[in-house]
């Protein structure tokens, strides 16, 4: 079974996507482990505020079948089938890493560089898996997000709530 972490991230009807995507995810999948949920500025375009966490998962999937499930999600979620770069986005989700793989695999570069980017990503992370490196630097992810120019990118933790159980505020 392979270790991935995903992305997810909403800025239209936030909160209800991120609890659906969470839901198809834990359906396919069984246990994942979600990091806390940020609000963040949209990054590259003009829009509204993104909700945004990290989830880990274990699959048996190669990554071309791991990413054609996501999308499948995603369109069940009113993504559209060409979307335009920068846009709104009702749930994206995004395969970060693939257990410790550095390849372009299905036209997926992994891992994938908005680790280090962008906060909404690498601070989720850092939380998650402080101690884990990333697969192409060596530089643990606690490490990465303490050397990160925090005041780059406006980015707050959220209370949220998923299955009855709180997420965010927690750790």
């Amino acid at each position: 079974m392979a270790v991935v972490l995903l992305s997810l991230g909403s800025n239209i009807d936030r909160q209800r996507s991120i609890v659906s995507g969470l839901d198809a995810l834990r359906a396919l999948f069984g246990a994942l482990t979600p990091s806390s949920v940020y609000d963040s500025e949209s990054i590259g375009f003009v829009g509204q505020p993104f909700l945004n966490l990290v989830v880990e998962i274990e699959t048996d999937w190669a990554v071309a079948e791991l990413a054609r499930q996501l999308r499948a999600i995603e369109f069940a979620h009113g993504r559209p089938v060409n979307p335009v770069r920068g846009s709104p986005r009702q749930l994206d989700i995004d395969i970060l890493t693939y257990d410790e793989l550095i390849a372009c695999v299905a036209g997926i570069d992994l891992p994938r560089a908005e680790i280090l980017e962008n906060a909404y990503v690498l601070q989720p992370l850092a939380e998650l898996r402080p101690s884990a490196c990333h697969p192409a630097n060596g530089v643990c992810y606690g490490d990465l997000w303490s050397r990160f120019d925090q005041s780059s990118q406006r980015l707050s933790l959220v209370d949220f709530h998923w299955r009855g159980q709180q997420i965010s505020s927690r750790r």
